[in-house]
Formats: C-alpha cells, sequence, structure tokens
C-alpha cells in the first residue's frame, strides 16, 4: 500500500527558518507566504519552495488549496507575527488595536476554508492567556480538528535559547501530540557549544572571512558599561556613574534583563529582532565587549552556517536582517514540529 503523499504550505513564512526545520524532518513544503517582500530571497535561496509575497487578509481558501496539487494530506502551519502577544507589550493599553493582534483571527478564517487535514501553530506563551487564542481553538475544535497545544522550553528540544514557546498541533485523523523532548538540563545545548569558536571581533566590525558576522557600534558609554559588566550578571555589577537614570528610580530596579552579558555555559537568551543591540537584552558576548553578531544571532536560532540570507555582493541593513532573523521560528523547533506530524501520519 503507497503511503499517503503529504505536503506544507507555510503561513507567515519570513526567511524560512519554520519550512527549513519541516524539510530537514522530511516533511515537503511547497510554498511559503508572507507580507514581506525582503524575506524572498533567503527563503527561496535555501528551500525547494516558492515564495508568495501577500498579505494573509487577501488570500482566499482557493488559493492555497490550489498550491497542494494531488495531496492527499494537506498541512498547514504558521506563526503569526507575536510582538504585539509577548509579555514586553503587556503594559501597553492598546496593544489590541495592533493590525497584527487579529492576524490569528485571519489564519482561523482561512483554515476554516482550506479544511487542511493537519493544523501546527507556533507563537509566544503569553498566547494562550487571550482570547484571540481561545478563540481560535475553539474555532479549530468546531471544525472538527483534534487539538493539542503545549507551552514548550526551547532547551528541552535542543534549541540553545531560555524561552518558552507556544505549539499547537491540530488533526482531523485523531490524537496528535508532540514527541517527547529530545535533551534533558545536563546535555542542554549551550552558547559556548553554538558560537565558541566564531571569529574575534570587535563592536562595530565584522568579519572578513564571513560578511554575516558583523556587529553594531557601541558608544563610549556603553563600551564602559560592558566592560563592567559580568557574564550572567546585570547593570548592577557597574559603578553608579554608568548606570542609567531609569535604573538609579526604585521602579528601575526590576529591569534587570537589559545590558546583560551572556554565560557560555548555559543556553543563550530568547533571540528577539533586537539581539544585535547590546542594550535591548542580555545579548552581551559572554568575553568580548560587545553584542552579538548577525551570524551568532542566527546560529542561536539554529540556523546552519550555510544558510543564504543576503545576495552575494549585496549591502544589507543590520537591522532589517536582524529582524528577520529574531522573528523566525527556530529551524530546531521545525524539525520537532516536523517530525511530531510525520509520527502521527504513519500512526494514521
Amino acid at each position: 500500500m503507497l503511503e499517503p503523499k503529504a505536503e506544507a504550505v507555510d503561513i507567515f513564512c519570513g526567511v524560512g527558518g519554520l519550512t527549513y526545520g519541516l524539510i530537514k524532518a522530511g516533511l515537503p513544503v511547497i510554498a511559503g507566504i508572507d507580507s514581506d517582500e525582503t524575506c524572498k530571497y533567503a527563503y527561496e535561496a535555501n528551500n525547494a519552495a516558492r515564495f508568495i509575497s501577500k498579505d494573509i487578509r487577501k488570500i482566499e481558501a482557493d488559493d492555497v488549496n490550489s498550491l497542494f496539487g494531488k495531496a492527499d494530506i494537506r498541512i498547514l502551519v504558521g506563526c503569526a507575527p507575536c510582538q504585539c502577544f509577548s509579555k514586553h507589550t503587556q503594559k501597553n493599553k492598546n496593544r489590541k488595536k495592533d493590525k497584527k493582534w487579529k492576524l490569528l483571527d485571519a489564519f482561523g478564517r482561512l483554515i476554516s476554508g482550506i479544511r487542511p487535514e493537519i493544523v501546527s501553530m507556533e507563537n509566544v506563551s503569553e498566547l494562550t492567556k487571550q482570547d484571540v487564542f481561545r478563540r481560535f481553538v475553539k474555532r479549530l475544535k468546531k471544525d472538527g480538528y483534534f487539538v493539542f497545544w503545549k507551552k514548550v522550553y526551547c532547551p528541552d528540544y535542543g534549541i540553545p535559547q531560555k524561552r518558552s514557546r507556544l505549539v499547537l498541533l491540530a488533526s482531523v485523523y485523531g490524537e496528535i501530540e508532540l514527541i517527547e523532548k529530545t535533551h534533558n538540563p545536563s546535555r542542554y545545548r549551550t552558547v559556548r557549544e553554538v558560537i565558541g569558536k566564531i571569529d574575534k571581533i570587535r563592536a562595530g566590525d565584522a568579519s572578513e572571512k564571513d560578511k554575516m558576522h558583523r556587529t553594531s557600534a557601541l558608544s563610549p558609554i556603553n563600551l564602559k558599561r560592558i566592560e563592567q559588566s559580568k557574564p550572567g550578571g546585570t547593570w548592577l555589577d557597574w559603578e553608579e556613574k554608568l548606570r542609567c537614570p531609569c535604573h538609579r528610580k526604585v521602579t528601575g530596579e526590576t529591569y534587570s534583563a537589559v545590558y546583560g552579558r551572556m554565560e557560555w555555559d548555559k543556553p543563550g537568551p530568547t533571540i528577539t529582532t533586537q539581539f544585535f543591540s547590546y542594550g535591548t537584552g542580555r545579548f552581551g558576548h559572554p568575553k568580548q565587549n560587545r553584542a552579538l553578531s548577525l551570524r551568532e544571532g542566527a546560529l542561536l536560532q539554529t540556523f546552519p552556517k550555510k544558510y543564504k540570507f543576503i545576495k552575494p555582493n549585496e549591502t544589507y541593513s543590520l537591522r532589517e536582517l536582524g529582524t528577520h532573523i529574531g522573528n523566525a521560528v527556530p529551524v530546531r523547533l521545525g524539525v520537532i514540529i516536523g517530525k511530531s506530524i510525520l509520527k502521527h501520519i504513519k500512526a494514521i
């Protein structure tokens, strides 16, 4: 008996972290859809899949169904932009007015129209506290899906970041779940393991060997601050005169996760779109007086070093590329999702 043919389409695909992981796991991806045209080169240069630049709110079910061709099992995956759901925006009273807030509703509408056999959705774990998530799950169940979701601690699955993510899987065939953890605390991947052998460079410089190994410059005062920063420490390690005015207030004492250095023998911090900036998180190199380079951020996002982010001989924006890398689903998480789906399909 022939095995059923399964194919996936990746919504909100970005530069292809999730797509690349699914393909690596053995799950074919035929197309990725994203409204950001600047992601096209990286997506298509690394994946045997077509990039379609389009806003999900303007896509119809028939548009996506036509991509699947003769697939027996259609799989729709996606990670809606998650900044508005993040804990970093919880104090923003206007965040529900953000246009991105309703993109998950748009994804749900698309699923109802397409009726794919399997669905996967990945996002920040804080999303589970919102009505928009509850609506999404309710819609899936109403459409006949068995729904599984879990808050995943990324180091448990070989991702070298102290981040938690929400992973949802849904299937019309029956119960579906994520595969068992692949790593225990004694085997967590560390910063040293991932970037310990990268060439030494200074803040504001780039490696002659690797165009992606480029860092942002530091102001004179931030250079003094990082010189006094200890791995795993905070700005409390600095002498008083170097502290920011906001940190000198009692209300500022809780902001301990900024201006920090990573620790060599532990997983790194959550890679955000600002990971190349020393002052926006614990993104200081464990030893060198600089923030992470683009290459180091990509490696901590588990992109392979061979992944092509920029065209040969093309200049690029540090901020734009940092945003692409920070927004991506870690490749390794894509592998885990892909393996979970394939295990489910084999059990049908």
